[in-house]
């Protein structure tokens, strides 16, 4: 997988919540916590998994919520990030953190009503072998998202730390049927693509999202989106 290395750095998960969600970058923490939210539905009670978990962004939040959840993730960290996260919001008894391989997840058979991943894919070399494992551990849904070829995310790609592994429609689409799950619903967003976000204020970042929003709910603007969250049943 990519990036194993440089998510392990300390400098890393100490600055990656304030590089990627200040100033404009803050629309997009916005978003993707929506997204999941409403994929999820209620989750009082619920028990779910979180793949590479990371800072425990969403962790944090679906423990707010009610939920049972765990946060997986590979680095040690980015893990002491999200526990540190959780003791602020006092959710640190609510919820488990644990380091591990999302490739071989250390739980049985439908052991999660959800399973989801939020940024993940795009270091995945083998996206169906993740998937399938994550299919395995839900009794009922999968969600994550991709970074999209036909975008304006693959023209500063190759600037990125480690890359992308970026997806068009069809291949997303087939990766969610080999891993033997049926797809109940895909959203796609953001036209502009995140990198711009966050290098401007909110001044300018909040018209540019508006904008976005309404190229984004036409034909064009969906065919043209960096972004997409795909909701799949087990």
């Amino acid at each position: 997988m990519k990036g194993q290395e440089w998510y392990q750095a300390s400098e890393v998960a100490e600055e990656y919540d304030e590089k990627r969600f200040s100033r404009g970058g803050r629309l997009i923490d916005r978003r993707e916590k929506a997204a999941v939210l409403d994929a999820l539905g209620p989750v009082e009670d619920k028990r779910v998994l979180e793949i590479a978990c990371g800072t425990g962004r969403f962790t944090v939040l679906l423990a707010e919520r009610g939920a049972d959840v765990t946060g997986l993730d590979i680095s040690g960290p980015m893990l002491q990030e999200g526990r540190e996260k959780a003791h602020r919001a006092d959710v640190a008894d609510t919820l488990s953190f644990m380091r591990g391989d999302a490739a071989r997840l250390p739980f049985p058979d439908d052991h999660f009503d959800a399973v989801f991943a939020m940024r993940f894919f795009h270091l995945a070399d083998t996206p169906v072998e993740f998937l399938t494992e994550m299919a395995r551990v839900s009794r009922d849904q999968v969600f994550f998202d991709t970074f999209n070829r036909f975008s304006a995310r693959s023209l500063y790609n190759w600037l990125l730390p480690m890359g992308s592994r970026l997806y068009g429609d069809s291949e997303a689409r087939r990766i969610v049927s080999d891993a033997g799950l049926q797809l109940a619903n895909a959203e796609h967003d953001f036209v502009v693509p995140y990198g711009f976000y966050r290098a401007v204020p909110d001044w300018v970042a909040g018209p540019v999202r508006r904008a976005d929003e309404t190229l984004g709910a036409t034909g064009v603007g969906r065919s043209l989106a960096t972004v997409s969250y795909w909701d799949a049943r087990v």
